[in-house]
């Protein structure tokens, strides 16, 4: 009689407001998307993926998990945006035996925002005083394979996600995918770095998730309670092909964030949206 099935168990930390330093839009609230953490555990051991990015949201993703009475053996981060992983020190600190673990592609990334923030304070300057100094970035992780209590869980190198070098972790044992930026549920998906061609590649990371045939897709933003369903990889694809369209009509950053909405108004996060936006027409000029 084989093992049962690894659990997958789900955190979101909802949106909540932020230090913006744009100029906002007409209509335009600042705050930061609605993040998830994800526990995929065994009978005794378990694994946490993405550390999200303050004190309070670590705080959170600990007193959540230490609900489920596992072990923690590591710290997976899906992809090098700092609010996925710098979180992970003081998360740690919650976890001791755990370390902070992330493909070299992912953790390259992760020690450039490291240091850009050091000289741009960038995160700083959103989140001031939320941050643990200095971050703790996550180690390089050599093997495609990580297991948790005899269970294997798969490292995929998908590529190109809302940032290049993206990871998702894929769970054989209970059909599921857990994507990081690759994949968004129901909240708008950032554009920032994402130009035309890279929103192709996009896409085709996200076909490469679709071949894995998972009945679960976490996304690494998702609205609280929504369901973690295979249908958000096609929704996916879709927002990134309409967002294509609506920007080649040209216009400006508003003609671009109302089209959207028109589309896709149903997502949460609409400052996503503008930051989309302006960066998009910025690229056009």
């Amino acid at each position: 009689m084989g093992s049962a099935p690894l659990s997958i168990d789900v955190f979101v930390y909802p949106m909540a407001p932020y230090n913006s330093p744009d100029n906002l839009g007409e209509g335009e609230v600042a705050t930061w998307a609605p993040m998830s953490c994800t526990l995929i555990s065994g009978p005794t051991e378990g694994i946490l993926i993405d550390a999200m990015l303050t004190f309070t949201h670590a705080n959170a993703i600990a007193e959540w998990a230490k609900q489920f009475g596992k072990r923690i053996t590591g710290i997976y981060i899906t992809h090098g945006h700092s609010d996925h992983w710098l979180g992970l020190g003081p998360l740690l600190e919650h976890f001791p035996e755990a370390k902070g673990y992330a493909a070299p592609e992912v953790a390259g990334r992760a020690a450039w925002e490291a240091e850009m923030n050091k000289t741009t304070n960038y995160w700083t300057k959103r989140f001031p005083g939320e941050l643990p100094e200095p971050a703790v970035v996550p180690e390089a992780y050599a093997s495609d394979e990580i297991l948790v209590d005899g269970q294997v869980v798969n490292i995929i190198h998908v590529g190109q996600g809302d940032v290049e070098g993206s990871t998702v972790f894929h769970v054989p044992s209970a059909d599921v995918v857990v994507c990081g930026d690759v994949v968004y549920n129901n909240v708008h998906m950032m554009q920032f770095e994402a130009d035309d061609a890279k929103r192709e590649a996009w896409i085709a990371s996200i076909d490469a998730v679709a071949a894995l045939n998972p009945k679960i897709v976490v996304a690494g933003h998702k609205s609280v309670d929504a369901p973690d369903l295979p249908k958000h990889l096609a929704a996916s694809q879709q927002y990134l092909r309409d967002f294509t369209t609506v920007a080649n009509r040209g216009g400006t950053v508003e003609d671009l964030v109302h089209g959207m909405l028109e589309l896709h108004g149903e997502r949460d996060q609409q400052h996503t949206l503008w930051i989309s936006a302006r960066a998009e027409v910025a690229r056009r000029a």
